[in-house]
């Protein structure tokens, strides 16, 4: 069983692991119900609605690794509320981030809460932010709103754990590449996949 909070708790066969790439699931999460998604939204969305017809996991969590200016290198983050950073339809009196018509606050809150870990709100786009500049979301990552809200319409519970790998600034591309091996380690002491001791990959 993974322990996730003091409420929640579930056996680790029933569990979808979601990540855009295989480098952040590595070799500590072979033989575990891996989705790997590719990167991006569409690719995300696509992935995530056909593992959800064939496997019909009791939980979705998303792991991977993100930038911010917030919160520090090496971090692990759990996201509950999700932003889609670029949405703008401002030209047609829709509010920042809002999608036209959906019925959807431009922050979707739906993730559980992980005991132990500081929370954020992760803005998800299309593009490597390497410019943060909005105080609307704190992480930012390229997959997380579209996997929260398909989660969200399913109705299973959602975690979104998020490696900080780089600070979302001019140097975000050199840090991603340096850190992004370290996630799986992150995530497999975290959720007592590993013992907590220095793995090697």
């Amino acid at each position: 069983m993974i322990q996730i909070n003091q409420t929640e708790s579930f056996a680790v066969q029933d569990i979808l692991f979601s990540f855009a790439l295989e480098s952040e699931a590595a070799e500590v999460f072979k033989g575990h119900n891996v989705l790997i998604t590719g990167i991006g939204k569409v690719n995300a969305a696509y992935e995530l609605t056909k593992a959800i017809q064939k496997k019909k996991p009791a939980v979705i969590i998303n792991l991977g690794s993100a930038g911010s200016s917030s919160f520090q290198k090496g971090e692990v983050i759990c996201c509950t509320q999700f932003v889609q950073r670029d949405m703008d339809v401002r030209g047609l009196g829709f509010a920042l981030y809002e999608t036209p018509l959906s019925g959807l606050h431009p922050v979707l809150e739906y993730g559980l809460k992980m005991d132990g870990l500081p929370e954020g709100i992760c803005g998800t786009g299309d593009n490597f932010e390497m410019e943060h500049k909005s105080d609307a979301y704190n992480v930012v990552d390229m997959e997380a709103y579209a996997l929260a809200m398909i989660a969200m319409k399913e109705n299973i519970p959602f975690l979104s754990l998020k490696y900080i790998s780089d600070g979302a600034d001019d140097n975000a591309a050199e840090d991603w590449t340096v850190q992004v091996h370290k996630a799986a380690i992150a995530y497999g002491k975290i959720l007592g996949l590993i013992e907590n001791k220095e793995v090697v990959l």
